[in-house]
């Protein structure tokens, strides 16, 4: 849960490839990760699909002048604008990207091929048209971080007490993982972000882990239908502040240009 999502790579190297403050090289090879190959499709001015650089290039052209993430789930269009085309693709998907500057957004399909432990991922964006207007729910950097340190607090509390994000081998491998990959991805929100959006990107993953060890651990002490609706309450919340936190992370860097700080 709450991984690293594949919009919040591409919008936090778009951002930085566009700022100029990386390599279209580098922003591309960032933005796939561990993908095979990502490719877009439906872009205006183009009759088939093109690469990240040129999509990115292509995007500028039109207007372009950053890219925010948005992690709609359920009822909670988070980060979306509309129309309903766009958001109905974008929550079938669970994340989007928006341009800032064009009324275009990106949404993910995954093409997956090959065996446990060697599967060939591609991935396809598809461009649509977006309405130019405030995305939905999503709070500034401030109160991110605020919400993330209370929700994580309450949720350990009742967690804590249900014993279901205690220890043992699957929490331990779980813990383990979470400080590889942070390890790893110290730059995942590129050159150009605010160190606190970092820092909140880091907290909302933290919270992610805590999410994760409590359902994998299976229901723990819980064993009374009252304590484990008690679980799933204590986690509902805690996941969609953290998906917040996240969106206000990566869209950061927009924010700050709208407030004229850089």
């Amino acid at each position: 849960m709450l991984s690293e999502p594949r919009s919040g790579r591409l919008a936090a190297w778009g951002n930085a490839l566009l700022a100029g403050l990386v390599s279209p090289d580098d922003a591309m090879l960032a933005a796939v990760g561990d993908d095979a190959v990502h490719r877009v499709e439906g872009l205006p001015g183009e009759s088939g699909p093109v690469g990240l650089t040129l999509a990115l290039g292509r995007l500028r052209a039109l207007g372009a002048t950053g890219l925010r993430v948005a992690l709609p789930a359920p009822g909670h269009p988070l980060g979306l604008s509309g129309p309903p085309e766009f958001n109905a693709r974008a929550l079938e998907a669970e994340e989007a990207v928006i341009c800032h500057g064009a009324a275009l957004g990106l949404v993910p399909e995954v093409y997956e091929a090959g065996p446990a432990g060697d599967v060939h991922v591609e991935v396809v964006w598809h461009v649509l048209p977006v309405r130019e207007a405030p995305p939905a729910d999503v709070p500034s950097l401030g109160e991110a971080e605020r919400e993330l340190a209370e929700a994580l607090r309450e949720a350990t509390e009742v967690l804590t007490r249900l014993d279901v994000a205690g220890s043992g081998p699957v929490a331990e491998a779980a813990i383990d993982a979470y400080r590889a990959r942070a390890e790893r991805g110290r730059e995942v929100l590129a050159p150009g972000y605010p160190p606190r959006a970092v820092r909140v990107l880091e907290l909302a993953q933290r919270v992610g882990l805590l999410i994760s060890v409590a359902y994998e651990n299976g229901h723990g002490a819980a064993v009374t239908a009252g304590e484990m609706a008690a679980r799933a309450e204590a986690l509902r919340p805690v996941e969609r502040t953290a998906r917040r936190a996240q969106v206000a992370a990566y869209n950061a860097y927009v924010e700050e240009r709208e407030r004229g700080v850089r």
